[in-house]
Protein backbone atom coordinates (compact mmCIF):
# COMPACT_ATOMS: atom_id res chain seq x y z
CA UNK A 1 0.00 0.00 0.00
CA UNK A 2 1.40 3.81 -1.07
CA UNK A 3 1.16 6.09 1.95
CA UNK A 4 0.91 10.23 1.34
CA UNK A 5 4.31 10.88 1.37
CA UNK A 6 4.91 8.42 -1.46
CA UNK A 7 2.46 9.62 -3.55
CA UNK A 8 3.55 13.54 -3.05
CA UNK A 9 7.68 12.22 -4.31
CA UNK A 10 8.56 13.22 -7.59
CA UNK A 11 11.36 11.85 -9.44
CA UNK A 12 14.43 13.65 -10.00
CA UNK A 13 14.23 13.42 -13.36
CA UNK A 14 10.60 15.22 -13.87
CA UNK A 15 12.44 18.00 -11.09
CA UNK A 16 15.32 18.28 -13.71
CA UNK A 17 14.72 17.83 -17.44
CA UNK A 18 10.42 18.25 -16.99
CA UNK A 19 8.92 21.01 -18.29
CA UNK A 20 4.81 21.18 -19.23
CA UNK A 21 5.12 24.85 -20.87
CA UNK A 22 4.15 25.52 -24.28
CA UNK A 23 7.39 27.44 -25.52
CA UNK A 24 6.09 27.69 -29.03
CA UNK A 25 3.55 30.30 -28.21
CA UNK A 26 5.67 33.17 -27.30
CA UNK A 27 8.23 32.86 -30.23
CA UNK A 28 6.92 35.80 -32.38
CA UNK A 29 7.84 37.98 -29.67
CA UNK A 30 11.09 36.41 -27.95
CA UNK A 31 12.32 37.18 -31.71
CA UNK A 32 11.53 41.32 -31.18
CA UNK A 33 12.66 40.95 -27.97
CA UNK A 34 16.08 39.54 -29.29
CA UNK A 35 16.07 42.27 -32.21
CA UNK A 36 15.56 44.83 -29.53
CA UNK A 37 18.53 43.56 -27.43
CA UNK A 38 20.68 43.57 -30.52
CA UNK A 39 19.78 47.04 -31.17
CA UNK A 40 20.36 48.77 -27.66
CA UNK A 41 23.59 47.12 -27.32
CA UNK A 42 25.15 48.10 -30.56
CA UNK A 43 24.04 51.60 -30.50
CA UNK A 44 25.95 51.69 -27.13
CA UNK A 45 28.69 49.03 -27.51
CA UNK A 46 29.42 51.09 -31.73
CA UNK A 47 30.88 54.66 -29.49
CA UNK A 48 32.92 53.41 -26.65
CA UNK A 49 36.46 53.44 -28.56
CA UNK A 50 39.38 51.01 -28.14
CA UNK A 51 38.56 48.22 -25.96
CA UNK A 52 39.67 45.02 -24.63
CA UNK A 53 37.88 42.34 -23.06
CA UNK A 54 38.29 40.73 -19.74
CA UNK A 55 36.94 37.29 -18.39
CA UNK A 56 37.48 35.64 -14.77
CA UNK A 57 36.05 34.33 -11.87
CA UNK A 58 32.52 35.96 -10.26
CA UNK A 59 33.86 34.50 -6.88
CA UNK A 60 37.16 35.95 -6.21
CA UNK A 61 37.67 37.62 -3.58
CA UNK A 62 39.57 41.01 -2.53
CA UNK A 63 42.54 39.32 -0.97
CA UNK A 64 43.12 36.98 -3.65
CA UNK A 65 46.54 37.42 -5.47
CA UNK A 66 44.38 37.46 -8.76
CA UNK A 67 41.53 39.82 -7.69
CA UNK A 68 44.75 42.08 -7.43
CA UNK A 69 46.50 41.53 -10.06
CA UNK A 70 43.25 42.11 -12.67
CA UNK A 71 43.19 45.32 -10.65
CA UNK A 72 45.85 46.20 -11.62
CA UNK A 73 45.22 44.93 -15.16
CA UNK A 74 42.30 47.17 -15.49
CA UNK A 75 44.49 50.12 -14.12
CA UNK A 76 47.24 49.16 -16.83
CA UNK A 77 44.88 49.17 -19.54
CA UNK A 78 43.25 52.73 -19.44
CA UNK A 79 46.53 54.00 -18.70
CA UNK A 80 47.36 53.04 -21.92
CA UNK A 81 44.29 54.18 -23.83
CA UNK A 82 42.33 50.86 -23.93
CA UNK A 83 38.48 50.83 -22.18
CA UNK A 84 37.68 47.23 -20.69
CA UNK A 85 34.97 45.25 -21.09
CA UNK A 86 33.48 42.62 -18.02
CA UNK A 87 30.50 40.85 -17.60
CA UNK A 88 30.32 43.78 -14.45
CA UNK A 89 29.46 41.54 -11.81
CA UNK A 90 31.62 40.76 -8.53
CA UNK A 91 35.41 39.08 -8.35
CA UNK A 92 37.49 39.35 -11.19
CA UNK A 93 34.87 41.29 -13.04
CA UNK A 94 34.81 44.08 -10.22
CA UNK A 95 38.36 44.22 -9.37
CA UNK A 96 39.32 44.94 -13.71
CA UNK A 97 36.31 47.86 -13.76
CA UNK A 98 37.61 48.87 -10.51
CA UNK A 99 41.09 49.60 -11.87
CA UNK A 100 39.84 51.22 -15.12
CA UNK A 101 37.44 53.04 -13.27
CA UNK A 102 39.72 54.33 -10.74
CA UNK A 103 42.15 55.36 -13.35
CA UNK A 104 39.87 57.26 -15.20
CA UNK A 105 39.32 54.91 -17.71
CA UNK A 106 36.57 53.64 -20.18
CA UNK A 107 35.31 50.91 -17.70
CA UNK A 108 32.16 48.65 -19.20
CA UNK A 109 29.81 46.26 -17.61
CA UNK A 110 27.78 43.53 -19.82
CA UNK A 111 25.46 42.67 -16.94
CA UNK A 112 22.99 39.80 -17.25
CA UNK A 113 20.77 38.39 -14.09
CA UNK A 114 21.67 34.79 -12.94
CA UNK A 115 20.57 32.87 -10.26
CA UNK A 116 23.70 33.17 -8.27
CA UNK A 117 26.83 35.20 -8.12
CA UNK A 118 25.72 38.56 -10.84
CA UNK A 119 25.34 41.93 -8.55
CA UNK A 120 26.49 44.68 -10.24
CA UNK A 121 29.49 46.14 -9.13
CA UNK A 122 30.16 49.67 -8.78
CA UNK A 123 33.03 50.79 -11.34
CA UNK A 124 31.38 51.14 -14.46
CA UNK A 125 31.39 54.05 -16.28
CA UNK A 126 28.87 52.42 -18.85
CA UNK A 127 26.33 49.64 -17.85
CA UNK A 128 24.41 47.58 -20.09
CA UNK A 129 22.26 44.39 -19.33
CA UNK A 130 20.85 41.88 -20.90
CA UNK A 131 18.57 38.89 -20.85
CA UNK A 132 19.97 36.84 -23.16
CA UNK A 133 23.39 35.15 -22.62
CA UNK A 134 23.86 34.61 -26.58
CA UNK A 135 23.55 38.34 -27.14
CA UNK A 136 25.82 39.33 -24.45
CA UNK A 137 28.58 36.66 -25.70
CA UNK A 138 28.14 38.41 -29.29
CA UNK A 139 29.04 42.20 -27.57
CA UNK A 140 32.26 40.78 -25.58
CA UNK A 141 33.59 39.98 -29.28
CA UNK A 142 32.75 42.61 -31.15
CA UNK A 143 33.93 45.69 -30.01
CA UNK A 144 37.35 43.58 -28.65
CA UNK A 145 40.34 44.55 -29.93
CA UNK A 146 41.75 41.35 -27.67
CA UNK A 147 41.02 38.52 -24.80
CA UNK A 148 42.80 38.91 -21.43
CA UNK A 149 41.46 35.49 -19.56
CA UNK A 150 41.98 35.46 -15.61
CA UNK A 151 41.30 32.50 -13.50
CA UNK A 152 37.29 31.62 -13.43
CA UNK A 153 35.13 28.15 -13.90
CA UNK A 154 32.58 26.96 -16.57
CA UNK A 155 32.02 30.16 -17.53
CA UNK A 156 35.43 31.63 -17.94
CA UNK A 157 36.52 29.11 -19.78
CA UNK A 158 33.56 28.60 -21.86
CA UNK A 159 34.15 32.27 -23.18
CA UNK A 160 38.19 31.37 -23.41
CA UNK A 161 37.23 28.18 -26.00
CA UNK A 162 34.61 30.21 -27.57
CA UNK A 163 36.94 33.16 -28.72
CA UNK A 164 39.76 30.58 -29.27
CA UNK A 165 37.30 28.53 -31.54
CA UNK A 166 35.83 31.71 -33.27
CA UNK A 167 39.71 32.42 -34.05
CA UNK A 168 40.54 28.83 -35.16
CA UNK A 169 37.30 28.72 -37.53
CA UNK A 170 38.23 31.97 -39.10
CA UNK A 171 35.21 33.69 -38.02
CA UNK A 172 36.30 36.16 -36.33
CA UNK A 173 39.66 38.11 -37.36
CA UNK A 174 42.54 36.89 -34.88
CA UNK A 175 42.99 39.10 -31.80
CA UNK A 176 45.95 38.79 -28.69
CA UNK A 177 44.08 36.45 -26.59
CA UNK A 178 46.03 36.15 -23.19
CA UNK A 179 45.51 34.04 -19.88
CA UNK A 180 46.80 34.89 -16.73
CA UNK A 181 48.27 32.81 -14.12
CA UNK A 182 50.76 30.04 -15.26
CA UNK A 183 50.08 27.61 -11.58
CA UNK A 184 46.70 28.22 -12.18
CA UNK A 185 45.90 27.22 -15.99
CA UNK A 186 49.27 24.56 -16.26
CA UNK A 187 46.76 21.85 -16.07
CA UNK A 188 44.48 23.11 -18.62
CA UNK A 189 47.35 23.09 -21.46
CA UNK A 190 48.81 20.17 -20.17
CA UNK A 191 45.48 18.64 -21.01
CA UNK A 192 45.08 20.11 -24.34
CA UNK A 193 48.49 18.62 -25.44
CA UNK A 194 48.83 15.50 -23.92
CA UNK A 195 44.94 14.18 -24.73
CA UNK A 196 42.80 16.84 -27.15
CA UNK A 197 46.67 17.16 -29.88
CA UNK A 198 47.59 13.88 -28.80
CA UNK A 199 44.31 12.75 -30.39
CA UNK A 200 44.85 14.96 -33.27
CA UNK A 201 41.78 16.62 -32.21
CA UNK A 202 43.53 19.96 -32.70
CA UNK A 203 46.87 21.14 -34.40
CA UNK A 204 49.80 21.98 -33.08
CA UNK A 205 49.05 25.66 -34.54
CA UNK A 206 46.15 25.84 -32.58
CA UNK A 207 48.07 26.39 -29.15
CA UNK A 208 49.66 29.10 -30.52
CA UNK A 209 46.35 31.10 -30.61
CA UNK A 210 46.75 32.43 -27.42
CA UNK A 211 49.49 33.09 -24.66
CA UNK A 212 49.94 32.31 -21.31
CA UNK A 213 51.51 35.08 -18.87
CA UNK A 214 51.64 35.13 -15.07
CA UNK A 215 50.62 38.80 -14.09
CA UNK A 216 48.89 41.93 -15.51
CA UNK A 217 52.09 43.28 -16.31
CA UNK A 218 53.04 40.74 -18.79
CA UNK A 219 49.69 40.45 -20.04
CA UNK A 220 49.83 44.53 -20.89
CA UNK A 221 53.26 44.25 -22.25
CA UNK A 222 52.19 41.22 -24.93
CA UNK A 223 49.20 43.41 -25.92
CA UNK A 224 51.25 46.04 -26.71
CA UNK A 225 53.80 43.94 -28.82
CA UNK A 226 51.03 42.81 -30.89
CA UNK A 227 49.61 46.07 -31.29
CA UNK A 228 52.46 47.40 -31.94
CA UNK A 229 52.31 48.03 -35.94
CA UNK A 230 48.24 48.91 -35.77
CA UNK A 231 44.83 46.94 -34.67
CA UNK A 232 42.25 44.76 -36.19
CA UNK A 233 38.81 44.05 -34.25
CA UNK A 234 37.05 41.19 -34.85
CA UNK A 235 34.80 41.58 -37.79
CA UNK A 236 35.70 40.29 -41.11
Amino acid sequence: MINSSQKKEIHPSRKAFAKVDDFTKDETWRIFRIMAEFVESFETMSSQGPLITVFGSARTKPDNIFYQEAEKMGRLLAENGYGVITGGGPGIMEAVNKGAFEAEGNSIGLNIALPSEQLPNNYQTESLFFRYFFIRKVCFLKYTLGVIVFPGGFGTMDEFFEAVTLVQTEKINRIPTIMVGKKYWAPLLEWQKNAVLAEGMINQDDLKLFKLVDNAQEAMDYLLECHKFGVQNTVK
